[in-house]
């Protein structure tokens, strides 16, 4: 499960990296080291702009679907949800099964996005001594290169009561590479830049080739350094929630 995670980079080094045409964002686009469920998170994603999302599906003479950069809510709500609150329960969809589950198979057919991270936290559960309450060492894993990563992601649309639309995404999770799995079985689905452009493409909705194109990072391309334990609140906010540990042990040893 991918529950938090870090985004702090600039504005244009985004619109760069995914080649941007429309920049949707609403005011500042400020670093977040603590990113949680429910939060506003920056997304790219391909989007005919003046269309409402029921005659999208008719799609045929539309115009061409535009690349924005935007923020959207974190924590999927299905357009037929009857309440936005589902969504604190669809932040995470599983490779395995995203293509059948109701709540994303529709968003997976045509509604795909990236999430541009810095890396994701995970939390490691220590040894103790019998008796004694386990304790939970955070993790901070990110690509070894220090590149940015692109999170596989759904989005979806959903029609509030006073008429506006809401957005909303959820992260796309599989089996974590082996580098990684000794935090924990499951890591957030990256898609590496070759394979942007296809998995944005609302045009493209066959669902095996959509799965196709998610491919399990590669073992070693993935560091992880144990972090301080303030990033369990979400009040906590900043750079040094990233920063390793001062400590003269070696990670490797608690496994």
């Amino acid at each position: 499960m991918c529950g938090r995670y870090a985004t702090a980079r600039a504005r244009q080094e985004l619109l760069d990296a995914f080649q941007v045409q429309i920049d949707a964002t609403e005011g500042v686009l400020e670093p977040d080291y603590n990113v949680a469920p429910t939060k506003q998170v920056p997304v790219v994603l391909e989007h005919r702009p003046k269309e409402e999302p029921k005659e999208e599906e008719a799609a045929g003479e539309a115009q061409e679907p535009a690349r924005e950069l935007r923020t959207v809510r974190w924590g999927l709500v299905p357009s037929w949800a009857k309440d936005p609150g589902i969504g604190s329960r669809l932040i995470n969809a599983r490779v395995e099964t995203v293509h059948e589950k109701p709540s994303f198979r529709r968003a997976f057919k045509r509604r795909r996005c990236l999430l541009p991270a810095d890396g994701f936290y995970e939390w490691y559960k220590l040894e103790t001594e019998e008796g004694r309450k386990p304790r939970k060492q955070p993790y901070f894993i990110h690509p070894a290169d220090g590149s940015l990563m692109a999170m596989a992601g759904l989005y979806e649309l959903w029609r509030e009561p006073d008429g506006e639309w809401l957005w909303t995404c959820t992260v796309i999770t599989t089996e974590a590479s082996d580098d990684v799995g000794r935090i924990h079985d499951r890591m957030p689905m990256v898609v590496e830049p070759s394979r942007w452009d296809a998995w944005l493409d609302p045009g493209l909705t066959d669902p095996d080739e959509v799965r196709s194109l998610l491919v399990p990072a590669m073992a070693g391309t993935m560091e992880a350094h144990p972090v301080s334990p303030a990033v369990g609140n979400v009040r906590n906010n900043g750079p040094e929630l990233i920063r390793p540990l001062p400590t003269d042990d070696d990670p490797a040893a608690l496994f």
